[in-house]
């Protein structure tokens, strides 16, 4: 499938090397256009219509998350790029969205223009730039909701759901209030890194908890972790001091 392809960056020396990767080294992509600020991408945007946007998160007349606001329809693909990991980013990783940091690396963007190429269900995909916008609303670093990719497809799903996850070799399950257990093929790592910040805490190698959801910690039997839905989760020797501290100023 080929696309057209429009690149939003405020260097021009990015701008020119994207477009360079792009034109020599992926196949079946055309770059239609090029802007560097915000009105000139929406003008660009709705003039050529683009299958797929390489969208610079910081512009110097705003950021790309300004630019999509004001294009009315969504019906591209956004690939977002950035020099840094910052809170931006964490939020682009809920919606399980595609960024490419820089300096871009080539193998990286080959991939990310495979996965365009991959007609996309359209209604997912809006839901995912939907769920990003609404996070970004949000006083950071709060994120309401997290997309998670399934082997049956996308779920949408609130933060504040989510009981705790725990590690299945190179998975992670999600186990939810409904008593829905959603298995995801990443590692629990990825999400440790997502949501320390969101009030959860990883209390052992295999698990990653909401620390809204514990019900009781039991010091027999070495130590162990009660949740709201009645499931034992362990905790290792190491981080019991942490826990019961974050636990006892957690309800103070």
């Amino acid at each position: 499938m080929s696309l057209k392809a429009v690149i939003v960056e405020d260097e021009k020396h990015s701008r020119e090397t994207l477009k360079s990767l792009l034109e020599e080294f992926c196949i079946g992509i055309e770059v239609i256009g090029l802007a560097a600020t915000v009105n000139e991408a929406v003008e660009l945007i709705k003039s050529k219509k683009p299958d797929v946007i390489f969208l610079d998160i910081e512009l110097q007349t705003g950021t790309g998350f300004d630019m999509l606001n004001q294009v009315s329809h969504l019906n591209f693909e956004v690939i977002f790029t950035t020099a840094f990991e910052q809170y931006a980013i964490k939020a682009v990783k809920f919606s399980s969205l595609d960024y490419l940091l820089k300096p871009i690396d080539l193998e990286e963007l080959q991939e990310a223009v495979n996965k365009a190429q991959t007609k996309k269900n359209q209604k997912v995909y809006k839901k995912q730039l939907e769920t990003l916008m609404l996070n970004l609303k949000e006083q950071k670093p709060k994120l309401n909701k997290i997309c998670l990719a399934t082997s049956e497809g996308f779920e949408f799903i609130e933060v504040h759901d989510i009981i705790y996850c725990k590690a299945e070799g190179s998975y992670t399950a999600f186990i939810l209030k409904n008593s829905e257990k959603l298995l995801v093929s990443k590692h629990l790592k990825e999400y440790e890194n997502l949501l320390l910040e969101q009030g959860f805490m990883r209390v052992h190698n295999s698990f990653l908890i909401n620390l809204k959801e514990v019900k009781k910690y039991v010091k027999a039997d070495g130590g162990y972790i009660i949740m709201n839905n009645n499931d034992t989760v362990s905790i290792s020797r190491s981080r019991k001091e942490d826990f019961i501290h974050i636990m006892t100023s957690f309800h103070n």
